[in-house]
């Protein structure tokens, strides 16, 4: 088989990314955005974007993605390759010189249908050869004005809060008992400490962030919700109850506040994700009336 040839795009080739054809079954390609650069008017960078050539042919491509002010990659969101050049799909993210998440978007029933299966089975099996494994799927849900405004049941009081020692101490003692898989691996590899910087590195990632401490009419410490504005829109960014107040239904509250929260400011599209694991929020994202319109699986 001909030699691969594995190399960045340029902003004068960047019409190479499109000469692969894709059937659109996963992918960032479910949601209807295009690859585009950012001189095109899109969000993707030509020396993020990587391409194995065989022949001169494009037989895969990966998209490393990041906001308007990173100056390295936050993900890997689109990866794909040809029909039998799996292997080469491997090479790319071997030879690639990031070393950050992949993202693979699915639609919210991928596993039903057999040639969605295939496709994102494909591309996780080729992610896991060149060394990467699944951290956790998620669920994304994505709430609009038809599903109805939750009722807020009025039993927390709320705080804007912005001084990042404050907010350490409580995602601290959030991720001390925590179902997410990115908080768990972040503290089995780091500590505590590092888990707990990593969601303050968010909420400073965020261009706009409202964090919001809940209290107790007693004033008793109850968690953090996220009102945010992400790159992609707005986001219900992050729901944490600390543990001693776990088993009383307030990430419910927490939801419902941050939902509330972005409407009276106009918002009419909210994005929030949980895992597939964490069956409590799943509950309380379906309680508030948030439809799951994507999945995703997670490989660090």
């Amino acid at each position: 088989m001909t030699e691969l040839v594995i190399r960045a795009l340029t902003e004068s080739d960047a019409h190479l990314f499109h000469t692969l054809a894709d059937p659109g079954l996963v992918g960032r390609v479910v949601t209807g955005i295009e690859y585009r650069t950012v001189a095109e008017g899109g969000d993707y960078r030509p020396e993020w974007t990587y391409l194995a050539l065989r022949d001169g042919k494009v037989v895969a491509r990966g998209a490393w993605w990041g906001g308007p002010d990173d100056t390295t990659p936050v993900n890997i969101n689109w990866f794909d390759f040809a029909d039998g050049e799996q292997e080469a799909g491997t090479e790319l993210l071997r030879r690639a010189p990031f070393d950050v998440e992949y993202e693979l978007i699915l639609p919210p029933d991928w596993r039903e249908h057999p040639a969605t299966l295939a496709a994102g089975e494909a591309r996780v099996a080729a992610a896991e050869a060149a060394g990467k494994r699944v951290l956790a799927e998620r669920c994304r849900y994505e709430w609009t004005p038809g599903q109805g405004l939750p009722e807020r049941p009025g039993r927390l009081v709320f705080r804007e809060e912005q001084d990042d020692q404050v907010l350490l101490d409580v995602l601290r003692r959030i991720s001390s008992a925590t179902l997410d898989a990115h908080a768990l691996h972040a503290t089995a590899e780091h500590g505590l400490d590092k888990a707990a910087q990593e969601d303050l590195d968010f909420i400073r990632w965020c261009p706009e962030a409202w964090p919001q401490l809940a209290f107790t009419p007693g004033g008793e410490l109850v968690g953090l919700h996220l009102p945010c504005r992400v790159p992609s829109g707005h986001a219900a960014g992050y729901i944490g109850v600390v543990p001693e107040q776990r088993g009383h239904g307030y990430a419910y509250d927490l939801v419902v506040e941050s939902t509330h929260f972005l409407v009276e400011r106009g918002v009419t599209r909210i994005v929030a994700a949980t895992d597939d694991g964490n069956f409590p929020m799943l509950a309380n994202f379906a309680k508030a009336g948030y439809p799951v319109v994507q999945k995703r699986i997670d490989l660090i």
